[in-house]
């Protein structure tokens, strides 16, 4: 694709390559919300103008998964300080397939593609998919002076905080394709797979089972909205570490018939018609795609206020939101919620407009080329290319004061998110036994 651009002084920039060859480092590679992220970027990138090569520190369904795409992939190992083997393997890779720019996902992924492309001379992008930027990321940024990329407006200022220059830092937000997750007739299929009766009120989780998405929360706040909906049913969707610990606690407690475990799911779309309600009950996130997909297919949601979850949520408009770990909140919402029908059908079709008209995937793509175009120019010319800092767009165009009163909370193909947290931040109380 060859094309000229317009400099600040008048003059015209050196004719773009015919074909962007990108190289996409990507620091794991388990069923995620990073690798869902960087699956759907791969699969939609026009093939005609951008060119794809991939690493990652292991095998798995995700190399599988790029492969199908018909995408190079190589396997280096990625530890926090990576080998010299991996070093040199990333940089004569870049010579050999005349990479023009290195895009990398997670801190460690960010370490190897800096020194990869200061080794030879290319620019590095690194997407922060967390909710705020770690001293591994914010170290290598500074070292290698490279462009880094988050996805939602509290790490964009979270980064501006410690120091970052917004010449280099650019909001894209996740993104959703609308017309593979659009409203669907009941499927009934996990449904029938639980014997969960088709007129049953079902509020349901998607998530990696791990300390971060709060599944914990969950079913303790299920724990109450069970007593008050008793012929409600419950289903928790995805893989993790505290799956034997969540299994435990529906049988200690008697829940056992209403709460079900579906594990990892492939068609999410068919999973969220069978909710009623999708509960997301996390200590810390950014942009989470779940609950991108299920406003847009038209599914109500309720939410712990955590990281860039205002952003996507208008409080009493398209869903609900509540405290972080206020697990007794949620149980009041969700019994709420359960019992009223009309208002689920209104926020379920006011979320689904709200996915449509601000959080297209189509658009986050042509965002991401576009940067990555950018950043591919020669030094000389970038240089005398106008550039305005990127500043985070206005995502709720309402404000969120109509919640206070309401709530005093602070701030995946799958859906499930990478487990990184490792703590526990439980809310101290005597109504609820511990998991």
């Amino acid at each position: 694709m060859s094309a000229n651009l317009s400099a600040s002084d008048g003059s015209t920039a050196p004719a773009l390559p015919a074909r962007l060859n990108l190289l996409e480092i990507v620091g794991n590679a388990i069923v995620g919300g990073m690798e869902t992220c960087v699956l759907r970027l791969i699969e939609r990138l026009p093939r005609e103008r951008v060119n794809v090569t991939v690493m990652c520190p292991f095998e798995s369904r995700f190399t599988d998964q790029l492969r199908a795409l018909d995408v190079e992939v190589l396997v280096a190992s990625m530890p926090e300080d990576p080998p010299w083997a991996s070093i040199q393997m990333a940089a004569s890779l870049i010579k050999t397939r005349a990479i023009d720019v290195i895009h990398a996902h997670m801190a460690n992924a960010h370490v190897l593609g800096a020194l990869a492309g200061k080794l030879t001379g290319k620019p590095v992008l690194s997407t922060i998919h967390g909710r705020q930027l770690y001293n591994a990321d914010l170290e290598v940024h500074r070292a290698a002076g490279t462009h880094l990329s988050v996805v939602c407006a509290h790490t964009y200022y979270h980064a501006l905080g410690l120091g970052v220059n917004p010449a280099q830092l650019t909001l894209i937000p996740n993104g959703v394709d609308v017309d593979v997750f659009a409203p669907r007739q009941r499927e009934m299929r996990l449904r029938q797979r639980f014997g969960i009766p088709a007129d049953a009120p079902v509020a349901g989780f998607i998530g990696r089972l791990s300390w971060e998405k709060g599944p914990d929360v969950f079913l303790r706040a299920v724990l109450g909205a069970h007593q008050a909906v008793p012929d409600a049913h419950f289903i928790l969707t995805g893989e993790g570490p505290m799956l034997d610990q969540l299994q435990g606690f529906a049988r200690q407690f008697g829940l056992a018939e209403r709460v079900h475990f579906a594990g990892l799911q492939g068609d999410i779309p068919s999973v969220l018609s069978d909710y009623d309600l999708l509960v997301s009950s996390s200590h810390s996130e950014a942009m989470p795609l779940a609950i991108l997909e299920a406003m847009s297919c038209g599914v109500p949601v309720l939410a712990t206020r955590a990281g860039g979850v205002p952003d996507l949520i208008q409080h009493g408009i398209t869903g609900w939101m509540v405290g972080l770990n206020d697990y007794e909140a949620l149980a009041r919402e969700i019994t709420r919620l359960l019992l009223a029908p009309d208002v689920r059908q209104a926020m379920g079709q006011a979320a689904r407009r709200r996915a449509v008209e601000r959080f297209s995937l189509a658009d986050r793509v042509l965002e991401m080329e576009a940067l990555l175009q950018r950043l591919a120019q020669p030094p000389a010319a970038a240089r005398r290319i106008a550039a305005m800092p990127s500043q985070p767009r206005a995502l709720n165009a309402t404000t969120n004061g109509a919640t206070n009163g309401a709530t005093n909370g602070s701030a995946n193909g799958s859906t499930n998110g990478s487990a990184t947290g490792n703590g526990s931040a439980r809310r101290a109380s005597g109504k609820a036994a511990p998991l």
